[in-house]
């Protein structure tokens, strides 16, 4: 029988990675048969067996699942009647956990003979730690992107690799040498109109107070969408700031490789800053309502990405109602006025990006999914027990 992959993405992130993963994996198995579902960039590498459905895939928020429940189950039925048919070796889940991990469940019990690989764990670490046993069980391996996630999956008896972050390969492409300009701040408000529209003007009631005691200070502001970029300059133009605010079109990682120190909205743009070595103040600010659910459910200590990872408080956070033109101020001035503590933020930065491992994260994890193909790979107990280094 011929090898064969059976894949799922479903958002466009997870095709990105997951792209990453197929394009290394094609070199060493070319004659391997990929189906599935991804986005673009996954089926440009696996070809007309792979369907494209992020566009629909990608909701967010319990009321758009709910509005698409059929659709899910109709997608979910064919997904089920292509492994019959297609008979893969693997089926590869890249995040996504809500529709992958069902789906998981009804494929271990209908082809126990598929092996189940994860991609990209889901952070039931965050909200649900209940579900890991269950995960557990019906999953043949997990592949990490950070450190501390191996010991909590494998500790409930789930192979698990830590294969690093494939973040470090995309940051390290664009990385260039030049001088960070001290009178320079970064604004990096989010890459959803939702967030922008409620931290944007956060940000710029902070530049306002901090150019009232230093008018030669600069800011710039990357916007992620052309659609974005018109928000944020109408509301630069409205406020009379044309003269220290830019708003650009995109260019994220150039600026944390050039401002001085910046204001980041929660989610990877805090994992990228952490790389380039910009200091900055993290904020974050949802509905109340959100808010509350999301405190009951979530356990852990930190919000940030980098706190997480570091198990302390590297970055300040400003949350819900700290996250304001005050907070901001007071902790931009002490980045920008005292250097000793701007340079030791900057060192535990890079400490704690180091965490998320050396470039070449696709290539440990297609090697992962090339030796289930292959039949290689068995349930090793020294081998979770004694992770691998990367260098």
């Amino acid at each position: 029988m011929p090898t064969s992959l059976y894949v799922i993405a479903g958002e466009l992130s997870g095709d990105a990675h997951g792209a990453g993963l197929l394009r290394v994996l094609r070199q060493s198995c070319p004659d391997l048969r990929i189906g599935g579902a991804g986005g673009p960039q996954m089926r440009e590498i696996a070809g007309m067996e792979l369907r494209d459905w992020v566009e629909d895939s990608a909701v967010m928020g319990l009321w758009e699942v709910l509005k698409h429940y059929r659709w899910f189950q109709e997608q979910f039925r064919q997904m089920l009647e292509e492994i019959a048919v297609l008979q893969p070796q693997v089926l590869l889940l890249i995040d996504y956990p809500g529709f992958n991990l069902r789906f998981a469940k009804a494929v271990k019990e209908k082809h126990p003979s598929v092996k189940i690989v994860y991609y990209i764990s889901p952070q039931v670490w965050a909200w649900n730690r209940g579900r890991i046993p269950k995960m557990a069980r019906m999953l043949d391996e997990m592949m990490c992107l950070f450190p501390f996630e191996q010991e909590i999956f494998a500790s409930a008896g789930l192979r698990t690799t830590f294969v690093g972050h494939p973040l470090v390969d995309e940051l390290e492409a664009e990385r260039v040498s030049q001088e960070r300009d001290g009178k320079l701040l970064g604004l990096f408000p989010g890459s959803r109109e939702r967030e922008v529209s409620r931290l944007f003007p956060v940000m710029l009631d902070a530049a306002e107070k901090l150019l009232s005691g230093d008018a030669s200070l600069r800011f710039s502001a990357p916007a992620a969408s052309a659609k974005l970029a018109v928000l944020m300059r109408e509301q630069v133009r409205s406020r009379g700031l044309g003269d220290a605010v830019e708003v650009t079109d995109g260019g994220s990682l150039a600026l944390m490789q050039r401002a001085t120190c910046g204001v980041i909205a929660s989610g990877t743009a805090t994992l990228e800053a952490a790389y380039f070595g910009l200091p900055y103040v993290l904020i974050y600010k949802v509905a109340w309502p959100t808010y509350w659910l999301g405190k009951m459910l979530v356990k852990i200590d930190f919000i940030g990405l980098v706190n997480i990872l570091a198990g302390n408080a590297v970055v300040k956070e400003l949350i819900q109602s700290d996250a304001e033109a005050p907070g901001i101020v007071a902790e931009l001035r002490r980045l920008l006025v005292r250097g000793e503590e701007r340079e030791r933020m900057i060192a535990s930065l890079r400490e704690t990006a180091a965490l998320l491992g050396g470039p070449g994260a696709h290539e440990r994890a297609a090697e992962v999914v090339g030796e289930w193909l292959r039949g290689e790979r068995k349930i090793s107990v020294s081998a979770i027990a004694n992770p691998p280094t990367l260098v």
